[in-house]
């Protein structure tokens, strides 16, 4: 009888301790994109930007890095999504200033440094643009798990691209961490960026 009485109060002990981390767990709000700590994909790149100049994650430790594959004539989504990029940076605040943003182009036939020069420019200043060639592309694209097809116009400059339409996330030590669906909006966007900068402190 004693010795259930002790196991008792031990067991009370225990739960009390661990009510304030189980309780903090439960408070800490969830991400609004996909968590992908761990993932084997999406691992880095090594491409020159809109400048001429080579550029891998390393380059940014201490920003959060968010990538996003399209190209300057999407008539809809690549816009929406670096307006919504920007507008994620201005939201921040401060913080905007940790805030890179990543665009690599899925077409680089028409794609070029100038045209992604002009492209970035109407976005964000601080945005980059990376260019794979038409042969590197295809192995880039797998890397990340990126789709993208030619689909053919009127005359032959006038195709348009098939192509994923979401944004990795990468915290600050240049580690993949979540990935944010097409429309996900610039409020969620920021408060995951924030969210991140937080945890590096």
């Amino acid at each position: 009888m004693q010795r259930r009485g002790v196991l008792h109060r031990l067991a009370g002990a225990s739960a009390a301790l661990l009510l304030p981390w189980l309780t903090a767990c439960r408070d800490r709000p969830a991400f609004h994109g996909i968590d992908l700590t761990g993932a084997d994909y999406a691992q880095g790149f090594d491409l020159p930007d809109q400048n001429g100049q080579r550029r891998t994650l390393a380059d940014f430790r201490g920003k959060v890095v968010v990538v996003f594959f399209g190209y300057t004539q999407c008539p809809d989504v690549c816009p929406t999504s670096l307006g919504e990029l920007a507008e994620a940076k201005r939201l921040l605040g401060a913080d905007g200033a940790r805030l890179q943003g990543i665009f690599i182009s899925v077409d680089p036939e028409r794609d070029t440094p100038e045209v992604m020069r002009a492209y970035m420019a109407s976005f964000d200043p601080s945005f980059l643009a990376l260019r794979a060639s038409p042969q590197e592309l295809p192995a880039l694209a797998k890397a990340f798990k990126v789709y993208y097809k030619k689909v053919e116009g009127a005359t032959p400059s006038s195709y348009t691209m098939d192509h994923s339409a979401g944004s990795y996330i990468y915290d600050t030590q240049g580690r993949l961490r979540l990935y944010h669906r097409y429309g996900s909006g610039a409020q969620a966007l920021a408060s995951d960026v924030k969210r991140l900068l937080d945890e590096a402190g």
